[in-house]
């Protein structure tokens, strides 16, 4: 059975072979369907920077990254918000989360878009049930994702192809370093912010 890494690998060696003007819509309509379907964007981040270097990588996997997210935002909402919920009571951190967002809205996403910690594929679904309107969570999750963004593809516009970036180990750049610092801050912070507002609730139910 091929795993979905070798599929994709196919897939990015198909793209790389198409027309520079098709190359990009059919990366982004990739990008989206994986982002719907639970399928992990890193490996197809890191290969927008090796297809279409650092500054049109990081406009397709932008595009296409939140496109998805706002897709699978509507489908928590309006289509798949059974499941969803069901999947967040089972886990008591986002339930504080949800708890926060109710309160602090596009502030809470954001700090949850800079986080590494939090599933990127999930949370679009779960925000999905949240009461953040639509447009604040889109334009939150945009500006969150997009230092992640520039990384990743940055990071893949270091391979030299597709074929490298399947089997090869780097060493970290100072870039990278500092990006997974900033990560590192953001989730403290939700973590903290998420906390306090959660208990200034309580404290106010009670």
């Amino acid at each position: 059975m091929v795993s979905i890494n070798e599929q994709l690998q196919k897939i990015l060696d198909y793209i790389a072979g198409l027309d520079p003007i098709w190359a990009p819509v059919v990366f982004i309509g990739l990008y989206i369907l994986a982002t719907i379907f639970f399928i992990p964007g890193s490996v197809i981040t890191l290969a927008a920077g090796v297809l279409f270097g650092v500054r049109w990588g990081s406009v397709y996997v932008s595009i296409a990254s939140v496109v998805g997210a706002s897709l699978a935002f509507l489908i928590g909402r309006y289509f798949a918000r059974g499941w969803v919920r069901k999947k967040i009571d089972s886990r008591p951190k986002f339930k504080a989360v949800d708890n926060a967002i109710s309160r602090e809205g596009a502030k809470i996403v954001l700090l949850l878009r800079l986080s590494p910690l939090f599933p990127f594929n999930f949370l679009n679904y779960g925000l999905g049930v949240t009461k953040i309107p639509f447009w604040k969570y889109v334009g939150a999750s945009w500006l969150g994702m997009l230092p992640g963004t520039i990384l990743y593809v940055y990071i893949g516009s270091l391979f030299k192809n597709l074929a490298e970036l399947a089997g090869g180990e780097r060493e970290k750049t100072t870039t990278e370093w500092v990006m997974y610092g900033v990560g590192l801050l953001a989730t403290l912070a939700v973590t903290l912010y998420v906390t306090r507002v959660a208990k200034k609730a309580m404290n106010e139910s009670i």
